[in-house]
């Protein structure tokens, strides 16, 4: 029973926390698909709105705006690549692979058919076609992966920076790739090769 003179607390809203996040998402993929489409510089905030049936109020209620959509898009993505590197790793020592090469290249595999699983997504950041600033973001999650590559290749320094950009420009060239069926035979043999590298 109510005490006069005090507010009773509110229960919580989860129906409307959950309509929220549901709108973030429909936002999200919606932002996605024009981006896809239009390429960021000629995407409009209303092409979004309209394609994901919400309103300007609520896409600004939980993004800044154009290129908050851009960057949430690409960190999310690469969020998913992290796990999937991650797993590959893991299952590798899982199996008794103790050689860091070997799970540096499985690791390498899980990016590669990450970038071609979520291929138009992943072609999308690599365009050039991206809000300001955005190259240096970029450069700061290959530093980031750089990183953590160094601490598969012990005192090995001038191997990672050969292995990382190596891998770094065989990204670039299957997730652009038109042919599919092409960008995953090189991928293959573009991993064979920097396997080898260490044996050289």
């Amino acid at each position: 029973m109510p005490v006069h003179g005090v507010a009773t607390p509110r229960a919580p809203d989860h129906g409307a926390a959950t309509r929220g996040a549901a709108t973030r998402v429909a936002l999200l993929d919606a932002a996605k698909e024009v981006f896809i489409t239009s390429g960021f510089a000629e995407a409009g905030v209303t092409d979004v709105v309209r394609r994901a049936e919400a309103s300007v109020g609520s896409l600004y209620h939980h993004f800044s705006g154009k290129a908050d959509l851009y960057l949430t898009l690409f960190e999310e993505f690469q969020q998913r690549q992290t796990q999937r590197t991650r797993d590959a790793v893991q299952a590798a020592r899982a199996a008794g692979e103790t050689d860091p090469m070997p799970q540096f290249l499985a690791g390498a595999r899980a990016y590669l058919e990450g970038c071609l699983n979520e291929r138009e997504l992943a072609a999308l950041f690599l365009q050039g076609d991206a809000p300001p600033g955005f190259e240096v973001t970029m450069r700061d999650r290959l530093r980031q992966w750089a990183r953590r590559t160094a601490a598969l290749f012990e005192h090995e320094d001038a191997l990672v920076v050969v292995v990382t950009g190596a891998l770094a420009a065989v990204v670039q060239e299957v997730t652009l790739s038109e042919d599919p069926a092409a960008a995953r035979r090189i991928a293959e043999e573009a991993l064979a090769l920097i396997g080898g590298i260490r044996r050289l």
